[in-house]
């Protein structure tokens, strides 16, 4: 079994559903269900590999606080290991709440809280040296490693064999570039949205948003497509496409994790890419069929068995 490290963004999310409007004054609606979960490009891409039967190592910051207690309590009961988590004074752990409309969609209330804390300083190098993979999740929320201090952890990750996966959460701003521009060199998988990845380069056509990300010295890019499946490129010259599997929605936070870990658990058993492109696209349909980064998945062989069974969405160019 590989050993994972998921660096970044750690958040607990609470989510409700479905709600289709903000009472006026102080008002109450009545939902059906409210949850809290672990998630961010880190922590919940963390849970979904740990489910999936990965070793996992979970690295970031939070709050001297009850949220991030929780953090850590449910983190710990998916057996991942715990201790490179700094706990930081005088700020909050990280947390959104997000009202989760009837067609899934998920508009979102942030506090950066501890995230915004999580610098060089705090990174366990014997960790990600003593790993197989490397998981980078959450730069543009993570301003004190967004640029140079995160090429150096990628550089690391080159340096020493581990193989180094990235995702972000896209925040719209004038240098989007030079965020991710110092590791893109150091990266063997880049692995946005495409939305995000078009607002990073400013391009439309999934083509071009490839080739711009690999001239910039990514080995490959992997970018998650929505209902539209997702896509591979790399610098030989292999494109590969990958429908999206049909399900009902119920809540999309947490499906680009999902395709993440799912990509890294296929790639760690010595799957082929398009191979651990579906299983990356069934674990990231699991997710959207319930409330919360860690809905759906049960394991990795119910994941296979969906993978196997499901039908899929026509792509689109």
């Amino acid at each position: 079994m590989s050993k994972i490290v998921c660096l970044g963004v750690h958040i607990l999310d609470v989510l409700g559903r479905p709600v289709t409007r903000i009472p006026d004054g102080q008002n109450i609606d009545l939902l059906e269900e409210i949850r809290f979960t672990v998630a961010g490009t880190a922590a919940g891409t963390a849970i979904d590999l740990a489910k999936l039967g990965a070793d996992v190592i979970a690295m970031g910051a939070l709050g001297s606080d009850h949220i991030g207690d929780t953090v850590i309590t449910i983190m710990q009961g998916y057996g991942i290991e715990t201790r490179h988590l700094v706990r930081k004074k005088n700020v909050q752990t990280s947390a959104t709440m997000l009202p989760i409309r009837p067609n899934g969609e998920r508009p979102a209330l942030h506090v950066i809280g501890a995230n915004g804390e999580f610098g060089l300083d705090d990174v366990s190098w014997e960790a990600i040296r003593s790993a197989q993979y490397a998981h980078l999740g959450g730069f543009y929320l993570l301003p004190k490693l967004d640029g140079e201090p995160a090429g150096r952890i990628a550089k690391f990750c080159r340096d020493n064999g581990v193989v180094s996966t990235m995702d972000v959460l896209g925040v719209p701003r004038d240098d989007m570039l030079s965020v991710v521009a110092p590791s893109l060199p150091y990266l063997d998988y880049f692995m946005p949205s495409i939305d995000e990845a078009r607002m990073i380069c400013g391009l439309s056509d999934w083509r071009d948003v490839c080739k711009f990300f690999i001239d910039h010295g990514a080995r490959a890019c992997v970018f998650k497509m929505g209902a539209n499946g997702s896509v591979y490129a790399d610098a030989t010259g292999v494109t590969l496409r990958v429908p999206a599997f049909q399900v009902k929605v119920v809540d999309t936070t947490g499906c680009g994790d999902a395709y993440c870990a799912g990509f890294i658990v296929g790639m760690s058993r010595g799957w082929d890419i398009e191979q651990s492109m579906r299983l990356a696209t069934a674990a990231s349909a699991l997710v959207a069929t319930g409330l919360g980064s860690d809905a759906g998945i049960v394991d990795f062989e119910t994941t296979v068995e969906f993978m196997k069974a499901a039908q899929t969405l026509p792509m689109t160019e």
